[in-house]
């Protein structure tokens, strides 16, 4: 049951490597440039798939879209982990992985994440974050620690947001 359960997560991540182009880090800077992300949209309502038409329900659910996922976890894992440049994305696979980031006010630190949005549905273990930290140390990067909580938080942070979305979609 382990090893079907690694190999589910590892066969999306190795899909979502050998597709789609490299994003660039200014396309996340705001909301105008990151409707220029090849299938994002600026709106909160997932991604236009197949010319998909966003003014009406997919499945008459908000929840699910045209997505493989959550649209309100994933896009609320996009804007959380918006501060890292981002690697790649997979919205059917459901995973999101960033490159190194160095904070300026410590720049012999990096780290980088690794979000899996789990399923359709808005839920709390819906979204699983890893967060990976690097030292410099002798010219080299190290492996570091990093706090489970650290993990959790960035977790609930996700969560957070995906309530908001879904709450600000909910009133319109």
């Amino acid at each position: 049951m382990r090893k079907l359960f690694a190999l589910g997560l590892i066969l999306p991540l190795l899909a979502a490597c050998s597709q789609g182009r490299q994003v660039q880090n200014d396309e996340y800077g705001d909301d105008s440039k990151r409707s220029r992300v090849q299938g994002r949209l600026g709106g909160s309502d997932g991604i236009l798939v197949f010319g998909t038409d966003r003014s009406q329900p997919a499945g008459g659910s908000q929840e699910g879209g045209a997505l493989g996922v959550n649209a309100y976890l994933w896009r609320a894992s996009l804007d959380t982990l918006s501060f890292l440049p981002l690697s790649s994305a997979d919205p059917f696979g459901g995973v999101i992985i960033t490159d190194w980031y160095s904070p300026p006010a410590t720049p012999g630190e990096r780290f980088r994440a690794t979000a899996y949005v789990l399923g359709r549905q808005l839920r709390s273990d819906g979204v699983r974050v890893s967060i990976f930290r690097q030292e410099q140390r002798n010219g080299a990067w190290v492996d570091a620690p990093v706090a489970q909580s650290t993990n959790v938080d960035m977790e609930n942070q996700i969560l957070a947001r995906a309530r908001e979305l879904r709450s600000q979609t909910a009133s319109r």
